[in-house]
């Protein structure tokens, strides 16, 4: 491989794909753009949402996600008057491709969703997962207050919609740790036993948020072996 002009190392190779490993291949590069994907973030909320990470690698990965064009800083207005980061526009349509690594990732044997998930990486695999065959069946509007962070669902024919606010009046409300609402829609937990666990809590319409939990079926695990014509023989 050939040196990158910033230091890191080029694939030296013409396809896309290697260079998209450039762009965002290290290390919690990819997470970081997931964790921007419903908005600014503060360095403190980055680094609280990615647990792991230290400030250095987190200053790090920033600065090469803005050399990339991927995020910028920011200013946010008042009372809040912070310097923040966010995505480029450009930044944000890398979410087609996270989506459709995540649907290819979670068929995976390995694959485990009962481990911890920030609040964003929730809501982003909701708008990955969600059936758009069974999500128009029933029209709704789904809140989450998953710790300090407050999220708005809609959810209709198009399939869910979320914004990171509590703009909208909502019909149903999820609180608690993303991990508790995990287990509930794609562990296949019922709500009454995870709310007995303390895991969350349910406010409004419950029969909507039972409903809301069966939109977003894990795909089958693969099999994980032989090439496409010995699979299809």
């Amino acid at each position: 491989m050939g040196e990158k002009r910033d230091g890191r190392r080029w694939y030296d190779d013409a396809c896309g794909t290697a260079h998209a490993l450039e762009l965002v291949g290290e290390r919690w590069s990819l997470l970081i753009v997931r964790e921007l994907m419903f908005g600014p973030r503060r360095f403190g909320e980055l680094r609280a949402a990615l647990t792991g990470i230290s400030a250095n690698v987190l200053t790090q990965r920033l600065e090469g996600l803005e050399a990339a064009g991927i995020l910028a800083r920011r200013r946010l207005p008042p009372p809040a008057s912070v310097q923040a980061y966010e995505l480029t526009p450009w930044g944000y349509e890398s979410e087609t491709a996270i989506q459709e690594l995540g649907r290819w990732a979670v068929r995976s044997p390995d694959h485990d969703p009962s481990l911890p998930l920030s609040a964003a990486s929730l809501m982003l695999s909701f708008r990955t997962m969600v059936d758009r065959t069974r999500s128009g069946e029933r029209p709704m509007t789904v809140g989450f207050r998953l710790g300090p962070e407050v999220f708005t669902a809609r959810i209709d024919t198009e399939g869910i919609a979320v914004r990171r606010d509590a703009s909208e009046a909502v019909e149903a409300t999820f609180s608690g740790e993303p991990r508790g609402i995990a287990a509930v829609v794609y562990n296949g937990m019922p709500l009454a036993e995870a709310e007995a666990m303390g895991m969350l809590e349910v406010a409004g319409d419950r029969d909507l948020a039972e409903r809301f939990a069966t939109l977003f079926p894990l795909p089958p695990k693969s099999g994980g072996s032989g090439s496409p014509t010995e699979r299809d023989s």
